[in-house]
């Protein structure tokens, strides 16, 4: 028998991106601490998708299309939650966009040509769609007298990127990438959303936190950039999409009863430079 600090027995939890690559890992390890789990995103998961990934505990998963930059349509997700197992207890804040090395470079140059619709893409699903579902879902939480949110934040949030890593791309294909300014913007602007709501629902029993990670290795990653990543990296690798785990089921249960308003850092120890 689990721990009951790090139980969440009939606990619901909201995530977002929750089928995506850390996101189906982190719903993998609520329900196995007995959480009932709901999966936003933007596609669609089919009850055989999820069977598929979760097995049994398929049962206590329901997944919901939402676009979370649409507040209409977090209102609908949100009551279709609801009538399913209430307001919930966690809301796990994952989804986000970001621009990878293998981007098209009229997405990828220079600062001073980065475009601005994909500026405003970025902040509206990473900033603005994580202050939507505190909004909405937190605001719901508050009535209740308890809640847990943990916005996933980022390193690239906390420091700037080392754009060194990216050199490779103009050596070998005569193209160069500057790792964008608006994912470091749109996480930068999680801390202070996350201390903002902390501060404000403190006595009303909702914790915020951040979880800020570094990369997460794939297997579609170009060699080089892996390369240099990694020899940036104290601990000489990137993550596997499940090593976060850990660190999301303490914040979402009661081993983090105190707890708010933090940013918990588990990076390999990048940001220990």
């Amino acid at each position: 028998m689990p721990d009951e600090l790090f139980s969440l027995d009939d606990r619901v939890a909201i995530i977002t991106g929750g089928f995506g690559q850390i996101g189906k890992e982190f719903s993998k390890e609520l329900l196995a601490r007995g959480a009932k789990v709901v999966i936003w995103g933007r596609k669609q998961v089919t009850d055989a998708q999820l069977a598929e990934a979760f097995g049994d505990a398929a049962e206590r998963v329901r997944a919901f299309s939402v676009d979370i930059a649409n507040k209409e349509a977090i209102i609908d997700a949100f009551e279709k939650t609801k009538g399913v197992w209430g307001v919930p207890h966690v809301l796990v804040n994952n989804a986000g966009i970001d621009t990878q090395p293998s981007a098209p470079p009229e997405v990828s140059g220079p600062f001073e040509e980065f475009p601005e619709a994909v500026w405003r893409e970025v902040i509206d699903v990473n900033l603005t769609g994580t202050f939507l579902c505190c909004q909405i879902v937190g605001g719901a939480m508050a009535k209740s007298g308890r809640g847990s949110i943990i916005n996933v934040g980022s390193i690239y949030g906390m420091l700037s990127p080392i754009q060194d890593i990216y050199a490779y791309k103009l050596e070998k294909t005569g193209q160069g990438f500057t790792k964008p300014v608006a994912y470091s913007a749109s996480k930068s602007g999680l801390y202070n959303l996350t201390r903002y709501l902390a501060t404000y629902w403190g006595k009303k029993g909702v914790r915020v936190n951040v979880l800020s990670p570094s990369g997460v290795f794939r297997e579609d990653q170009d060699k080089e950039f892996q390369q240099n990543y990694c020899a940036r990296m104290p601990i000489g690798r990137m993550a596997q999409p499940n090593e976060y785990n850990g660190a999301l089921a303490f914040l979402a249960c009661d081993a983090s009863v105190y707890m708010t308003g933090a940013n918990l850092v588990i990076d390999g120890g990048w940001s220990a430079w």
